[in-house]
């Protein structure tokens, strides 16, 4: 063999050895698809399809993996305790903070995990608002309507949902002011209210199903979204009516440590709440009849969303824990003034 030739022939096993090596390197950079589990509450499941659509997009667009997230929902209450009895939630996105603590109660995720990002964690709010018929048959404008006789109310069980704690809230905080500041008169406006409740489903999404599809019921109590979402499909069916006063809702977020720290995909668990608080996120939180936190798209959406006059759980009622203690754990004022038919 010539030198020439010889040389040309170590140049081309060079390069291939080369090319070879370089694939290998691609094939072994590429990321391994990835699932996983979103636990939420009732009404949420059109916003995260959403969500989940377009976290998935950018992230594929960031990185090259590619990403599933699955959905569990029901009652907010129910839903932390299936994580606690071994649902594999990668995240948590539920009603009230109460329910993530329960977790972090068990060790499940670290105690300060409403630190870990805006908001107390808290990327989107809502409130409590009323739904009732077309032209509003009973004349129901305000919480003291529900307690009128023949008004028949629907709202799910507290025990189980966390809408109906907000629900069960926003009715004590009504009477609270009414009574200008009396336990004992607040507690008498919603055993009053919860007597013209026929019917306790586990969830707000059984709830507002009850209302609009089987037709029971004069109002229902609904978290703002929902209640925008039945206007939405079933149209000039029903309206709106925002009540004087309501609690804000904040409804928190967090990564369960427990489950991602054994399945090596904190990363992409944590990269997929933090997404929440983006713009993108924002405009489809909006758009899906939440309140988003970031003031521009919140200004977006403004028109959108009626003005009343909405109280923390905080403020009124010193956080969720002291809330839960003497509401509705067994024995608390719930189970107090509840009678059912």
């Amino acid at each position: 063999m010539s030198s020439r030739r010889h040389l040309l022939a170590l140049a081309l096993g060079g390069f291939s050895a080369a090319a070879g090596l370089a694939g290998l390197g691609s094939a072994m950079a590429a990321p391994q698809p990835i699932t996983l589990l979103n636990v939420s509450y009732d009404p949420t499941r059109e916003l995260y399809k959403a969500i989940n659509v377009s976290f998935a997009a950018a992230w594929r667009a960031k990185t090259g993996q590619e990403v599933r997230i699955n959905q569990s929902h029901g009652g907010s209450s129910a839903q932390a305790r299936a994580v606690i009895d071994g649902l594999q939630a990668d995240v948590v996105t539920l009603a009230l903070a109460y329910d993530i603590d329960a977790l972090a109660d068990r060790g499940l995720l670290a105690p300060n995990w409403q630190s870990r990002l805006p908001n107390n964690a808290s990327p989107y709010t809502s409130t409590i608002v009323f739904l009732v018929r077309k032209g509003n048959p009973k004349a129901i404008h305000d919480w003291g309507d529900l307690i009128r006789p023949g008004v028949s109310v629907i709202t799910p069980n507290p025990k189980t949902s966390g809408g109906a704690r907000w629900n069960f809230l926003s009715a004590y905080l009504y009477g609270l002011k009414l009574a200008g500041g009396s336990p004992a008169k607040a507690k008498d406006f919603v055993t009053k209210l919860y007597a013209q409740v026929p019917v306790l489903d586990t969830g707000a999404r059984g709830s507002t199903n009850t209302f609009t599809q089987r037709g029971v019921g004069d109002v229902l109590l609904a978290w703002e979204n929902e209640a925008f979402l039945s206007l939405d499909e079933f149209p000039g069916q029903f309206e709106v009516v925002t009540p004087s006063l309501s609690m804000l809702a904040e409804p928190p977020v967090a990564v369960v440590d427990k489950v991602t720290a054994k399945k090596a995909d904190r990363n992409v668990a944590e990269a997929y709440l933090r997404y929440l608080y983006t713009h993108e996120a924002q405009v489809i939180i909006g758009q899906n009849h939440y309140r988003p936190r970031d003031p521009a798209v919140a200004a977006q959406f403004a028109a959108k969303f009626p003005k009343l006059t909405l109280y923390t759980v905080d403020a009124v009622f010193g956080g969720w824990r002291k809330a839960q203690a003497a509401f509705f754990a067994d024995g608390a004022l719930f189970d107090q003034i509840y009678k059912p038919r």
